[in-house]
């Protein structure tokens, strides 16, 4: 008997002595009850979503006006919706400003694009980070 066939019969006596060793047991699986709750969770907001309803999340809005008349912001409210009717306009009033913001952007990055396509238009521009409305 060769070496390489010697070889190859421990070989074959170790794989099936291994194969023969192996026993039928069970797995425990331990898991923290909160991975429950959040599954849960996070399939009554994809059902919510599917139905219409929106969900509100950290963003970013640009802020193309603001002044203190009421009229004029609504005025370029209605200006910039005609433009763009993709983009979703929000006024707001902060005493003693009304003030008009675009976009429900989910990066900084998306909008500092939005305001580098508008820049031409609208002279003073500002990114503010706001809980925004994703459809």
């Amino acid at each position: 008997m060769s070496w390489k066939s010697f070889i190859g019969f421990i070989f074959i006596i170790v794989c099936i002595s291994s194969v023969s060793a192996q026993e039928k047991g069970t797995v425990q699986v331990t898991k923290d009850p909160q991975i429950d709750s959040l599954i849960a969770k996070r399939l009554a907001l994809s059902k919510n979503n599917r139905s219409g309803s929106s969900i509100e999340v950290s963003g970013f809005r640009v802020q193309i006006f603001s002044g203190l008349e009421r009229q004029q912001a609504y005025a370029e409210q209605a200006k910039f919706k005609i433009r763009f009717p993709a983009y979703n306009v929000y006024i707001s009033y902060v005493q003693p400003n009304y003030r008009v913001r675009i976009g429900d952007f989910r990066t900084r990055l998306e909008a500092e694009k939005f305001m580098n396509e508008q820049k031409r238009v609208y002279s003073s521009m500002f990114i503010f980070s706001e809980i925004i409305i994703l459809q």
